[in-house]
């Protein structure tokens, strides 16, 4: 084979955005002696021929005094001047508009329930559909509930109005409106400040390297779980990365967010595990520490892609952020790894397993009941379904190989969006007896069904609410109440598991069904329970 033309088109390439190629042998010559084991790993690999200057800069400094740690280029376009059709996808926009709310009438969450059902927790201030990747850094850090206002865009509302299709970077595109102090608090009205150093995890890599495993606070590593926040996400720039899942130096499939390895990696065979229990194909994943800088990181290598965990590094339900032991009432601050952790379980064992821990995030400020705010479980809710048990992917629906306009050859898209963008190279493979009409309709019959399950739960949670209210005002007692508040934990975790779910509808749709039943069946208990003890009450005040 000739590759003489490949790798004069990589350096071309490269070159092209401004890296450095030189020969493999004149460039890993110094790095060896300190850096064996990746220059060995990375001299049989795919990007072999790929020079260390071409990702690290300050090299130079770097060997005259080995404290001064070379800079790592973590922007994607670097990685897209060879990978153009697998860049440009990952960077596509959806079409959604910016800013679309989830309490919408016609959003997953409506108010006026929505707000009900949060007790003035701080997605109350804003909920918001998610948008493509390409925004997932911008978006957030502009959300109302995040940074108290202090970012905003450049260009005011115009920022909507960029087209995807690559990278951008957060800070070319955002402005800082108080650059002069890191204070995170309110800055404006109808904001919260409830972003905290572990968000970035989810968002980019740029910050990795000074971030021991887990976020824990060590000497030498410059962010942990209780930084301010402000000052962590002024050092991110670019989102989702390529490294999230790609090793640079070798090309192979990784997963690289800390919370994910960790939950795979827990052998307490007394905890459930959905990847352990319920994963119908799970991969063998191989797990280095690679923290250089002297402090532990890790990075889990997989023998072969596996799209399921790649995507979990992100779409989870997780902790990150402080709450308190419902067992004890104590306070659970940055100090505890709770605040960055994935439970790793599905619906059905969800609410076993945060009994199991203790952990709460905030109390109902109507019921007082100590509820768990859930985030977007999907990988968890598609692990043990129909078509996971048949060997689908997330990346079989949402990333299939297209074949390249510009090139005619097969590659993976990138763009991790609906299926019903690529019907025929998805639904359409394996149900070839079906058209991309027919497909469609069996989704939207689904999403029906599952929408009106959802409203049931509502409703029936609404009842719970108003005899909350009365109980309340009537004066019952406080044994009766705590039985209602367990029951309504219990209703109120059965239910936002699934407005935070993306996809639900589809993913596992039997889950989601037995999961909201849960949540009707003890959000009419609690009313149950309630009304009798409001009756009692009146009764007892009549007999007087």
């Amino acid at each position: 084979m000739n590759t003489k033309p490949m790798l004069t088109a990589v350096a071309a390439a490269l070159f092209s955005l401004g890296a450095c190629v030189s020969a493999q042998a004149a460039d890993l010559s110094t790095c060896t002696t300190c850096h064996s084991n990746i220059t060995k790993a990375h001299a049989g690999a795919a990007h072999k021929d790929i020079a260390c200057t071409s990702c690290h800069s300050g090299v130079d400094q770097h060997l005259k005094k080995v404290t001064d740690r070379p800079t790592v280029n973590m922007d994607p376009a670097t990685c897209g001047g060879c990978h153009q059709a697998q860049y440009k996808s990952l960077y596509k926009d959806d079409g959604r508009a910016a800013r679309q709310s989830k309490k919408a009438p016609n959003g997953p969450a409506p108010d006026p329930f929505f707000d009900r059902a949060l007790g003035a927790h701080g997605f109350t201030v804003e909920h918001d559909l998610p948008r493509a990747h390409v925004w997932m850094a911008i978006d957030q850090f502009i959300v109302d509930r995040a940074f108290g206002g202090r970012f905003e865009p450049k260009d005011g509302w115009l920022y909507a109005t960029l087209d995807g299709g690559k990278s951008y970077k957060v800070w070319d595109v955002l402005k800082d409106n108080y650059p002069d102090n890191n204070a995170q608090k309110v800055h404006k009205p109808g904001t919260a400040a409830a972003a905290n150093a572990v968000c970035w995890s989810c968002k980019s890599t740029d910050v990795m390297m000074d971030w021991a495993y887990l976020g824990d606070k060590v000497e030498g590593a410059q962010f942990s779980r209780s930084s301010n926040p402000v000052d962590v996400v002024r050092k991110v720039n670019h989102a989702i990365n390529c490294n999230f899942c790609h090793d640079p130096h070798t090309a192979q499939p990784r997963v690289v967010r800390d919370a994910l390895i960790d939950a795979v990696t827990r052998d307490d065979k007394s905890v459930p595990n959905v990847y352990r229990d319920v994963a119908a194909h799970p991969t063998k994943l191989d797990v280095k520490d690679v923290g250089v800088r002297g402090f532990t990181r890790k990075i889990a290598y997989m023998d072969k892609a596996d799209s399921n965990l790649m995507c979990a590094q992100c779409h989870v339900e997780y902790i990150c952020n402080p709450g308190f032991d419902a067992k004890t009432g104590a306070k659970i601050g940055f100090d505890s790894r709770l605040t960055n952790h994935f439970p790793f379980v599905n619906a059905d064992e969800i609410e076993q397993y945060y009994d199991k821990i203790g952990f709460r995030d905030f109390k109902h400020n109507l019921t007082g009941a100590a509820l768990v705010k859930m985030q977007h479980p999907d990988t968890e809710t598609y692990f043990g379904s129909t078509h996971d048990k048949a060997g689908a992917t997330c990346a079989t629906c949402h990333m299939p190989k297209v074949k390249d306009e510009k090139t005619g050859k097969m590659y993976t898209v990138h763009w991790a969006t609906s299926p019903r963008h690529y019907m025929q190279e998805t639904c359409l493979t394996c149900h070839k007896d079906k058209t991309a009409e027919q497909m469609n309709k069996a989704i939207d019959a689904m999403k029906g069904h599952y929408d009106g399950k959802v409203r049931e739960a509502e409703a029936r949670m609404n009842d719970m609410f108003n005899a909350f209210e009365l109980a309340i005002a009537s004066g019952v007692d406080e044994k009766t109440l705590d039985e209602a508040r367990k029951l309504h934990s219990s209703a109120h975790i059965n239910w936002e598991y699934w407005t935070a779910v993306n996809g639900a509808y589809f993913h596992n749709p039997e889950e989601a069904q037995r999961s909201l039943a849960k949540s009707a069946k003890a959000a009419s208990d609690a009313t149950a329970l309630l009304r009798k003890a409001i009756a009692a009450k009146a009764s007892a005040k009549a007999g007087k």
